[in-house]
């Protein structure tokens, strides 16, 4: 009998990509009736044999691999573990071809780049035919505090050459504190994820695209709260926390797993929290928000552009999606600063959405867990820019909403914020009445509509996106610098970015969010 690894899901890094070069990284194909998620989720509970091995595992060499890499016989191996995909070939949303390059090789750098917040253990567990023996790459470890975990003499940065974080602590009688040393600014936006929940602490600092862990199993108990101080332009951030009993610490307690790790984000495997459902507002005919309570004892912000992951058992099968927050509302005005804000989620429910549909059927008080933020959007870029055009289709709307509060909000320099809004219908508009409202008394921003099935009323743009559209609406006036951020179902905006690419636009003056 083999041991096989139980593995941290989903895969380490998991992120809902950004394709590179503004493209979108992945097309949908239409799937034969019969053949949803939900068709495999059953499928797979059949009982029917899907390996061909009559429930055996075995030892995958890499010369069997490779025998097995046609469209009748297809087996690849992600993370060490080979998974026989013929049965799955007309389940697969991305398609034949999409499988079929990883046919008889080791597919995960190539999952990794498409699929990496895919749950692939739970989704292909019947599909297990063994294990086949790899490496995997060690952490980048940060050097140890010169203290290790015991008491400073000080709180002051302890000298080091690299540019590597550091960490250190102290308390008094009734407090302890830790304290990082990212040597660079921090960005205002948030990056700080801290997690403190039964005498362990997970201190996750987001530095562009790599990730510093702090996991420790704490010396003593301590009370539920956790207050987070950051000194952006220093670069340090200070995480409090009250103990339960006064007296001093002779350490800070054990490390757990990752502990002053410093990753690639992309590396480093996700981690949920369990939140509660605390209501459930309407948008429209067939989208709610949902706002979320974060668990006592969790301090996370997701930057704007930034989206998490929600996670639940789905007929005994574990499905994740990807959702981009949103603000509560529209207004431009500056937010409050708050410890443990709510989260915000605007879901759209699809009739044979399997996630969707579940969490539409979800009561206040209910159960979500919910990741912390990834991706790879970047306010960098928008320095300086002059005019922000948004292209926007159905759903991916998302990001664009907290972007819009931050262009009229926080960003100086952007003169003009304009949003193109792609919709089937009328009823479809995602907080129109929000968007006609802000533009009426906001003269930075603008909005227009565009219709793909208009009723006869209809007086705004109609059609689909083209390129006579776009030049028509993205106008570069004398001395600006504009930016383009686009996000929609796959097929409009790879459609959207080729437009862009055609009228000069380069890869530095666009986004491409995958919808």
């Amino acid at each position: 009998m083999l041991n096989i690894p139980t593995q941290s899901f989903p895969a380490p890094g998991s992120q809902q990509r950004v394709a590179p070069s503004g493209q979108s990284e992945r097309n949908k194909v239409a799937l034969k009736p019969g053949h949803s998620l939900m068709d495999w989720i059953r499928f797979a509970k059949s009982g029917k044999d899907l390996t061909g091995l009559r429930g055996r595992l075995i030892e995958v060499t890499q010369e069997e691999l490779q025998k097995h890499n046609t469209r009748e016989d297809c087996w690849t191996c992600i993370r060490g573990m080979v998974y026989n995909v013929t049965p799955y070939m007309d389940y697969h949303p991305g398609g034949e071809e999409e499988l079929m390059k990883a046919a008889g090789i080791d597919g995960t750098e190539l999952f990794d780049q498409v699929h990496r917040w895919v749950n692939y253990e739970s989704m292909l567990k019947e599909c297990l035919v063994g294990r086949m023996a790899t490496k995997t790459p060690a952490a980048m470890k940060a050097p140890a505090p010169p203290t290790g975990l015991a008491p400073p003499t000080s709180a002051a940065p302890p000298p080091d050459k690299d540019s590597r974080p550091r960490y250190d602590w102290f308390q008094t009688d009734v407090t302890v504190h830790l304290v990082v040393y990212a040597k660079r600014k921090i960005p205002s936006s948030g990056c700080t994820v801290v997690d403190l929940h039964s005498g362990v602490l997970r201190l996750e600092v987001l530095l562009g695209q790599m990730s510093y862990m702090i996991h420790l199993g704490l010396a003593e108990e301590v009370e539920g709260n956790v207050a987070v101080h950051t000194a952006n332009a220093v670069g340090k951030i200070q995480v409090s926390i009250r103990k339960q009993a006064k007296g001093k610490w002779s350490s800070l307690g054990q490390p757990l797993e990752s502990h002053n790790t410093f990753l690639r984000k992309k590396d480093r495997a996700l981690y949920f929290r369990d939140c509660v459902l605390a209501s459930k507002t309407e948008v429209n005919h067939n989208t709610h928000v949902l706002r979320l309570q974060l668990p006592r004892g969790t301090v996370m912000n997701v930057p704007v552009g930034k989206h998490v992951y929600l996670k639940a058992l789905v007929q005994d099968t574990e499905v994740v999606r990807p959702y981009t927050p949103v603000d509560q509302d529209l207004s431009a005005g500056p937010r409050p600063s708050s410890q443990e804000p709510d989260l915000y989620l605007m879901i759209k429910v699809y009739p044979d959405g399997v996630f969707s549909s579940h969490l539409d059927s979800l009561y206040a008080g209910d159960h979500i867990s919910v990741s912390g933020p990834e991706g790879s959007f970047s306010l960098r870029p928008l320095r300086d820019v002059t005019v922000l055009y948004l292209l926007a289709a159905g759903t991916g709307f998302t990001p664009m909403a907290r972007l819009i509060r931050l262009a009229l909000a926080e960003i100086g320099s952007i003169r003009k914020t304009k949003l193109l809004f792609f919709n089937r219908r009328e009823e479809d508009i995602l907080w129109r009445r929000e968007l006609d409202e802000l533009a009426a008394h906001e003269e930075r921003f603008q909005v227009e509509y565009v219709l793909s099935e208009p009723s006869d009323s209809w007086s705004g743009r109609k059609g689909r996106v083209e390129e006579s559209m776009l030049k028509d609406f993205l106008v570069r006036p004398d001395g600006s610098k504009c930016y383009v951020c686009v996000c929609g179902p796959a097929a409009f905006t790879e459609l959207t970015v080729g437009f862009l690419k055609q009228q000069g636009f380069s890869e530095e003056e666009l986004h491409a969010f995958q919808g």
